[in-house]
């Protein structure tokens, strides 16, 4: 017996589907596709329709993520604002473009820029006319990345600890064995250094649990200091001076201050203001001789030739002038300055006193017992140039002292020519206690002094006994009816060792 009411007349009906087996342990659930997709329970039976209805109702209902799947996103259609277009235009420009920068480089840039005002809404608050160009954004970054890659190792070891950690531990996290349990140390983790790197390679505070940039900075450094790395980013570097400056400054004198930036053309003076200045500074000289004043003008003067590179007659007629005045007061380091310039200029063909500067080099050589230079000096010479006065007399006094002829050495320190004997002046006097110890060992027991003041070339008497007084010889002079005499059987042990004393070798600031 059936309780189901029959159907009416005319109308078929479909039974209900159910599965002859039923599993009601699980519900079988479709597999996502990525987080961000919700989560869509499925039925757990099928429906079927009656018959009497269309055939698409007939059909089972398609799972949200089926429709998903099968209607394509429609993409949404953005207008950008003029302000826009005309930024990228012009980072495409050809006078904005850099060799350093290339193409995809700046499309990728591009697209980002655009793409973080799109999402922040800032699209059309953002002031796109004064917006830096993608190629100068990258210039930047790379800046900041090498400016960040040459910090110390130590100082980004400890900013990373910091950043991982940035809690320290205290003494009382270390007091039992439960507190130290509970912590992991930083090399048990997953991410720490293997056992190599921490033997191979100890950090100053304890190894780190990872590598961070900086690190990995200080890697590329090493291995480019080996060879192993090399960057194809090279920082950009100022333009080359296209030539040198031209001085603007119209002041006669000018104090000499040492340069520690690049000259500016308002504190030079050009060449015709320097021409007025040397015919005022000779006249000062002349007139004042304040060796002090002159010296520090002529200093300026020749720094102004220099940063303007002026390299003439005019040139050399300064260095000259300067270089006699030095040896007028006995300023060797000046005189030295001026002298390896002179060469130079003599060298790259330019008028001058060649002739008289190379005879002071020489002398210059035998004060300073420089026998090495001294024979450069010798060898540099033409046969016509050893001829010349100056340097045949500058020849014979080194000939003189190298055959120990004291005799002819005074005599050509009586005859000079130029301004020689201000550098003779300087070695003359270890020359006379030379001479004088060989005197005393060749004339015993007694000799007049008249002789010592004619043979070693001073101007009296006076001066010759003033000169062994110096020595502690007084003990050495006696008196006689006629004449004064010189005990040089006494004196031998005196000027030895003075002698020894005087020819020490020379060492001055400035020599060539």
């Amino acid at each position: 017996m059936s309780w189901a009411v029959p159907p009416a007349p005319g109308v078929q009906t479909v039974p209900y589907g159910y599965p002859p087996t039923i599993n009601t342990a699980y519900t079988a659930v479709p597999v996502r596709q990525g987080f961000s997709q919700a989560y869509q329970a499925q039925p757990q039976y099928t429906y079927s329709s009656p018959a009497n209805t269309s055939q698409s109702s007939t059909q089972p209902m398609a799972s949200p993520a089926d429709q998903q799947q099968q209607q394509p996103p429609q993409q949404q259609k953005f207008d950008w604002p003029d302000s826009v277009r005309s930024y990228v235009q012009r980072s495409f420009q050809t006078s904005n473009l850099d060799p350093s920068v290339t193409r995809a480089e700046m499309e990728a840039k591009l697209k980002e820029t655009i793409r973080f005002t799109q999402d922040h809404g800032t699209m059309y608050t953002t002031d796109w006319d004064n917006m830096p160009l993608p190629q100068t954004i990258i210039k930047n970054e790379r800046q900041q990345a090498l400016m960040q890659s040459m910090a110390p190792p130590a100082m980004t070891a400890a900013v990373n600890t910091t950043a991982i950690n940035p809690k320290k531990r205290k003494s009382s996290d270390l007091s039992g064995p439960e507190a130290t349990s509970s912590v992991t140390a930083p090399w048990r983790t997953a991410k720490g250094l293997s056992l190599e790197d921490r033997v191979t390679k100890p950090s100053m505070d304890g190894p780190l649990p990872a590598k961070s940039k900086f690190q990995k900075n200080a890697e590329k450094r090493q291995r480019r200091g080996d060879g192993g790395y090399q960057s194809s980013y090279r920082s950009p570097s100022p333009p080359p001076p296209t030539g040198p400056i031209v001085g603007l400054n119209q002041s006669l004198e000018k104090r000499y201050l040492r340069l520690t930036a690049a000259p500016k053309p308002a504190d030079v003076r050009p060449e015709y203001i320097l021409h007025q200045t040397l015919d005022l500074l000779k006249k000062k000289w002349r007139k004042d001789g304040n060796y002090n004043y002159i010296c520090d003008q002529f200093k300026s003067l020749r720094q102004d030739l220099t940063v303007q590179r002026i390299r003439n007659e005019f040139t050399v007629s300064v260095y000259e002038i300067h270089a006699r005045i030095a040896l007028e007061k006995g300023d060797l380091g000046e005189y030295n300055q001026c002298q390896t310039q002179l060469r130079a200029l003599y060298k790259a063909g330019l008028k001058g006193n060649s002739i008289e500067f190379k005879a002071y080099r020489i002398l210059y050589f035998i004060h300073t017992a420089n026998r090495t230079a001294l024979n450069d000096a010798i060898a540099d010479l033409t046969t016509a140039e050893k001829e010349e006065r100056p340097i045949k007399h500058a020849l014979n006094v080194r000939s003189a002292l190298a055959l120990g002829n004291y005799h002819k050495f005074f005599q050509l320190y009586l005859d000079v020519p130029n301004m020689g004997a201000y550098l003779m002046d300087m070695f003359v006097k270890r020359e006379r206690l030379a001479a004088l110890a060989n005197i005393c060992k060749a004339f015993k027991p007694e000799l007049k002094l008249r002789y010592i003041t004619e043979e070693l070339a001073f101007e009296s008497d006076a001066e010759a006994a003033q000169f062994i007084i110096d020595y502690n010889g007084q003990d050495l002079l006696q008196e006689r009816q006629d004449h004064i005499a010189f005990l040089t059987g006494k004196a031998g042990m005196l000027f030895e060792t003075a002698r020894a004393q005087a020819f020490r070798r020379v060492d001055l600031k400035g020599q060539i």
